[in-house]
């Protein structure tokens, strides 16, 4: 049994090194001890004072004192007293391929605005060299802050090697992607979509696993035309390849129409994520409800970029039984973290709910006004819901022994957290990307003592720089020319 180590030990190099010369030992065995366990798996809940066994990439155990079990044989002792623990992030909707365009347009007046600067003029112009930087910045950003598992919905894929690209950058970045495959909007591209998500499951559906695949697609032919538009023929190529599907720009009545149709057709049920849902009609949520079809929100989207009504539909999810997962959507207008994610809904969900029973002119629905959810449901969400509703259920999302060790380890004897009173009220409302000092993946230490491992960052802003430079210029070539 090694020597324990506080989180703030100047003797965990050691400890990493020994960690490192291990990765990927089936037999490697790693436990944390002294943590508050926040599970989220509602048979195990919460320990005040627990320990965790990572067994190679899986969870091996949770209980109060493992050691009196013997279960730190030749396991690396982690000391995570005063911290907490508790499963990775589930970002359920992000398009990463825009990483070197953080906050480009941060006051975006609406989504027009949003398509016309980021999809109409800059996508065009990416390279397959933009596309792997843009997606492993967000990937390397997201995994900084707590983020274990990524869905990228990849709508650039100008040519194979676009999509080759991104894939390579999330298998580079060490975080769980999901790399969800669709043609772009606008500008010239090879029509490759959506054949070639076939060829991009085989050639990289093994190695380590963290990398799987979905059909990604909008919900409608509003806004690109029928081609990218969800039906019957895409839900043929999802089926045929045996992946999900996750639907984009799901709101207002064409929206609830398609929905309608989709469920005349049968092609809702648990493997359809919809994502944004605002503004649908109540038949559209009864049927979402009643197929058991997925629903991602994405809560800063909602309301920053003006999506329908611009609510975040968590009240309509959860009267129509859906529990949703959260996401960040576009970092060129919005916070890349999952925390700033739970604490606009809760407040925004919050207020809602109040201003039902008590604003000027408020409206209850049938059943009187919506429940406060609270910081427990916003967790669910931002983990174990997120993790059903990008297919991974069974794989993440909780730290139940069996499951994929996609832990973080929050300090919570900094200054902005102490002292600890309520675990998942300090996780929610307290924590941010500072108090996050490890990440494990599949039980791999991707963030140690606050800091991301395997990331050289002077290279990495130069490379960001050196792409971003490149896409404003051939954006700016191409206005200039009359366009592609």
């Amino acid at each position: 049994m090694h020597p324990f180590h506080r989180p703030t030990d100047t003797a965990r190099p050691e400890l990493l090194d020994r960690l490192r010369r291990t990765d990927g030992d089936p037999g490697r065995r790693i436990l944390f001890t002294g943590a508050t366990v926040v599970t989220m798996d509602p048979a195990l809940g919460t320990l005040a004072t627990g320990d965790l066994l990572v067994a190679g990439s899986t969870v091996a155990a949770v209980g109060p004192d493992l050691r009196a079990r013997g279960d730190a044989a030749d396991a690396v002792v982690v000391d995570a007293s005063g911290t907490i623990l508790v499963p990775g992030f589930v970002d359920t909707h992000r398009h990463a391929w825009q990483g070197q365009l953080r906050r480009i347009i941060p006051d975006v007046d609406d989504l027009a605005g949003y398509v016309g600067a980021t999809l109409a003029r800059y996508a065009p112009v990416y390279r397959p060299e933009d596309m792997y930087t843009g997606t492993r910045l967000a990937a390397l950003g997201a995994v900084d802050a707590g983020i274990t598992t990524m869905l990228d919905f990849s709508h650039n894929s100008r040519t194979a090697a676009h999509s080759d690209a991104a894939v390579q950058a999330l298998v580079d970045s060490g975080i769980r992607g999901i790399h969800a495959a669709m043609g772009p909007h606008f500008g010239d591209w090879d029509r490759q979509w959506p054949a070639d998500l076939g060829r991009l499951v085989d050639r990289f559906g093994g190695g380590s696993g963290l990398v799987t695949f979905r059909l990604a697609a909008l919900a409608t032919a509003e806004i690109a035309g029928p081609a990218l538009a969800f039906g019957p023929g895409l839900a043929r190529v999802a089926a045929e390849l045996g992946v999900g599907v996750s639907v984009d720009a799901v709101f207002g009545r064409a929206s609830s129409a398609a929905v309608l149709d989709w469920e005349r057709e049968g092609l809702l049920g648990d493997r359809l994520t919809l994502i944004h849902a605002t503004g649908l009609t109540g038949e559209a949520w009864r049927a979402i409800g009643a197929s058991g079809t997925r629903v991602s929100l994405a809560p800063t989207s909602e309301a920053q970029i003006g999506l329908e009504d611009a609510v975040p539909a968590v009240d309509e999810a959860l009267a129509a039984g859906v529990r949703p997962g959260l996401g960040i959507d576009v970092e060129v207008a919005l916070a890349n973290d999952m925390f700033t994610q739970m604490r606009a809904l809760h407040a925004i969900q919050r207020m809602r709910a109040v201003h039902a029973v008590h604003g000027a002119g408020a409206v209850r629905g049938a059943d009187g006004p919506p429940d406060r959810i609270t910081t427990a449901d916003v967790l669910d969400f931002a983990t174990r819901q997120g993790a059903a509703t990008v297919g991974l259920g069974a794989t993440t999302g909780t730290l139940t022994p069996g499951k994929q060790a996609d832990v973080l380890m929050i300090t919570a004897d900094e200054i902005n957290n102490l002292p600890l009173n309520d675990p998942i009220g300090t996780v929610v409302l307290g924590a941010d990307a500072r108090n996050i000092d490890t990440v494990l993946i599949a039980g791999r230490v991707r963030k140690w003592v606050g800091r991301l491992l395997d990331v050289d960052l002077p290279a990495l802003r130069a490379e960001a720089a050196a792409s971003r430079d490149h896409v404003h210029r051939a954006a700016a070539a191409a206005a200039a020319g009359g366009g592609r």
